[in-house]
């Protein structure tokens, strides 16, 4: 381990990719005291360069990375590689932070939004999960409300932006924009001037893979095994951002005025609500942010103790990255 009084030595598995490369920004931009920083990719990217607060570092493997037994390595290289390498890294002592859906469900393994459950970490956990990007937005802004009003039921539609899929996507869209033929669409269906009602593959149950993450992920990272939520997760042609419409059920009513001031007073939250100026969060304000933007808060006039509410935010940062570094973060501040 090469760690001095002033920092750790951090790897970023993935280094290469859309979200490593936010990561290693996010740990610039939040002053994360990194004393030495690792880029690892896979073997097609070793001896590339990554930039890190304006040095640039040669991408190693994964062998050597575990050797130099870094204090934290954050992960985001897809779920086969973390199957294969965390547990690697944890061997050697070192605390991982797996972006991919590979440990979310694991049983013993915390999943983590540092506002909404961080004191579920422990001093002995050496792989942690990070969320589903359109699961941390959302659980952002249930957990205060639920602490308030009572959870009874989670409605939830989403807009998801092509950066979650990856580069490929990213291409696709650009392409079909400049109306270019695309060899390799990450789509089976044009996305530009679309929208596809999906966002991962079908299962047999008809629900897709992203609608049963929000389900079960919410479930575990709340605490509420048996919390009715239902989603339909649709991609759209966006860039960045994802953006949520959600419909609440409480046990308690609820004041809209109290409601709103309950949001805007949490973490990690902004609240942008000014219909009459035509003010509500959107996908291209919160690009490059690290908010969870919550607006359209209105009363659903037709069920009882029912709230409507738009959720928005960066899918690579605080759907990720960010999240990832805040979870480092508060592993330094309580454990050192």
């Amino acid at each position: 381990m090469n760690q001095n009084s002033s920092g750790k030595c951090v790897a970023v598995v993935g280094a290469t990719g859309l979200v490593g490369r936010v990561m290693a920004k996010v740990l610039a931009e939040r002053e994360f005291p990194v004393a030495e920083f690792i880029p690892v990719a896979s073997a097609r990217s070793v001896g590339t360069e990554v930039e890190f607060k304006g040095d640039h570092y040669k991408v190693i493997g994964m062998e050597e990375a575990i050797a130099m037994i870094p204090d934290i390595a954050l992960f985001s290289a897809g779920g086969g590689t973390s199957k294969e390498w965390a547990p690697k890294f944890a061997e050697v002592g070192t605390t991982v932070i797996d972006n991919s859906s590979a440990w979310r469900m694991e049983e013993g393994i915390p999943l983590v939004v540092p506002e909404v459950n961080g004191d579920s970490l422990s001093s002995k956990d050496r792989i942690i999960a990070n969320p589903n990007c359109s699961t941390i937005q959302l659980v952002v802004a249930l957990q205060p409300l639920h602490q308030r009003y009572g959870l009874e039921r989670v409605i939830v539609s989403t807009y998801q932006s092509v950066t979650g899929t990856g580069k490929q996507a990213v291409d696709q869209l650009r392409r079909e924009r400049a109306g270019q033929s695309v060899e390799d669409p990450a789509y089976p269906h044009q996305i530009d001037m679309n929208c596809l009602p999906h966002c991962d593959v079908f299962e047999d149950s008809g629900y897709t893979r992203e609608e049963m993450k929000l389900q079960r992920e919410t479930r575990k990272i709340m605490g509420i095994a048996d919390l009715p939520l239902t989603a339909t997760a649709v991609r759209v042609p966006v860039q960045g951002g994802h953006s949520e419409s959600v419909n609440l059920t409480f046990r308690e009513d609820f004041e809209i005025d109290e409601l709103r001031e309950l949001l805007g007073k949490s973490p990690g939250i902004k609240v942008v609500d000014d219909p009459a100026s035509n003010s509500y969060p959107m996908p291209r304000d919160a690009e490059h942010q690290d908010w969870v933007y919550v607006g359209r808060i209105r009363r659903d006039d037709s069920f009882r103790n029912s709230l409507n509410l738009w959720i928005v935010s960066d899918n690579l940062r605080k759907g990720a990255a960010t999240n990832a570094v805040q979870i480092a973060e508060l592993l330094g501040r309580k454990f050192g």
